[in-house]
């Protein structure tokens, strides 16, 4: 019983971040010439301890009392067995298997109770030993940290480091793990980007249903948007603080990682606010969120990209936001939340209009920069039905319409 509920969890976590494999063409959004590339961000470390800790990238925000960190990791342990019980219902080919295993090798891991996890930033004159708080049935740890001013330029000094991010690793003896932390100096004239990341800059297509979804995430190479190249757009907007908000699992960012930033995808290193998705069956937080994701909820992404970015928009209230995103889930309706809250943070607004909502519901996408997509993708039943129903909440007055234009049409 236990395997099938891990095969079922395995199943049902790809559905919020997987996509759709068609080449898309699209108008690319006029952006300043490039800037000088940044330093390359680090490749995670090879695991030789008897666990790993995958820390999420973060930042510091600074205030009266210093410079604020809050760091978070999970410790994990692999479990073979289960990987290979898995592969036997895997529909990859046998070329696609390397995928398929480097993909679902976090996702099975067992979570580590009771660890205690020490880390040390590199270079630190000062060699200190930070211990975070113990894990709980969910292998999460954690540790908020001030730095003073001094401490902070003292680190970045001793790092070479020319835009504010720190590196640290776990140093206990039965953890390998290395994280990363950038330190935002508040500032008037400062510009940061919110990024989506499915369908808006890895070719994904959530809104073309679970085959199309689960062989995406498990089986064929991720592929990068490239028409407009994003990856590009980014880059040209000069070597700002970027954050890549997604509903997606947290147990998926090592693969995502390895992907958009040290690989093929070339996208600027940056900060990751994923979903955690508990494993722990005797939690009623479990049960929810299986309930949600079988049900493909998109108010739980609705809510987790909307307390991120408000919580992002809060430390840094004198920064200006580039939000960017797609039309093919709920990306429009978040941000013109955020907008309403916050409009004098909003500097613009881009989204990828995947389903091509433009033509037939354009209300979503008013004051938004629209990057055109030819072929759309086209939406089956239960998104839309999803899609329908939460636009409703938002825009009680309007009639969410399907697009019937070929291709996805007669």
């Amino acid at each position: 019983m236990k395997l099938t509920r891990l095969l079922l969890i395995a199943i049902l976590m790809a559905a919020p971040f997987s996509g759709w494999c068609s080449d898309n063409d699209a108008k690319p959004v006029d952006g300043p010439p490039p800037l000088p590339t940044p330093p390359p961000a680090p490749k995670r470390l090879q695991v030789l301890t008897e666990k790993e800790v995958t820390f999420y990238p973060t930042y510091g925000y600074k205030d009266a009392a210093g410079w604020n960190i809050n760091l978070r990791g999970w410790v994990h342990e692999d479990r073979p067995q289960l990987h290979k019980f898995l592969e036997r219902f895997s529909k990859c080919s046998e070329p696609e298997m390397g995928n398929f295993r480097s993909r679902t090798a976090d996702i099975l891991d067992d979570d580590k109770t009771f660890e205690k996890v020490i880390i040390k930033f590199d270079s630190d004159p000062d060699d200190k030993s930070y211990e975070l708080s113990k894990s709980g049935s969910d292998g999460i740890v954690k540790l908020s940290l001030v730095f003073s001013n001094e401490k902070a330029t003292q680190l970045l000094q001793k790092q070479t480091s020319s835009n504010g991010w720190l590196t640290y690793r776990a140093v206990s003896s039965k953890h390998t793990g290395l994280g990363r932390v950038r330190l935002i100096e508040p500032d008037p004239n400062g510009v940061s980007l919110v990024s989506d990341i499915d369908d808006t800059i890895k070719i994904t297509g959530i809104p073309a249903g679970k085959d199309t979804v689960l062989r995406n995430t498990f089986c064929v190479d991720f592929k990068p948007v490239r028409d407009p190249d994003m990856a590009m757009k980014y880059k040209q907007v000069g070597d700002i603080p970027v954050h890549y908000v997604s509903g997606g699992p947290e147990q998926m960012f090592g693969p995502l990682y390895d992907y958009l930033i040290t690989g093929e995808g070339g996208f600027p290193e940056g900060t990751f606010h994923l979903k955690f998705f508990p494993k722990n069956f005797f939690s009623s937080e479990t049960t929810k969120n299986l309930i949600d994701f079988i049900n493909s909820s998109l108010e739980v992404t609705y809510q987790h990209k909307l307390k991120e970015i408000t919580t992002l928009m809060e430390r840094f209230p004198d920064r200006k936001f580039i939000l960017v995103g797609d039309s093919g889930e709920i990306d429009p309706e978040v941000y013109y939340e955020v907008r309403k809250r916050k409009p004098a943070q909003v500097k613009e607004i881009w989204i990828r209009d995947v389903i091509n909502d433009d033509a037939v519901n354009h209300f979503r996408l008013e004051g938004m920069t629209i990057i055109r997509v030819s072929p759309p993708v086209c939406v089956e039943n239960k998104h839309f039905d999803h899609l329908v129903a939460k636009i409703k909440e938002i825009y009680p007055t309007k009639t969410y319409q399907r697009n019937t234009a070929p291709p996805c049409g007669p």
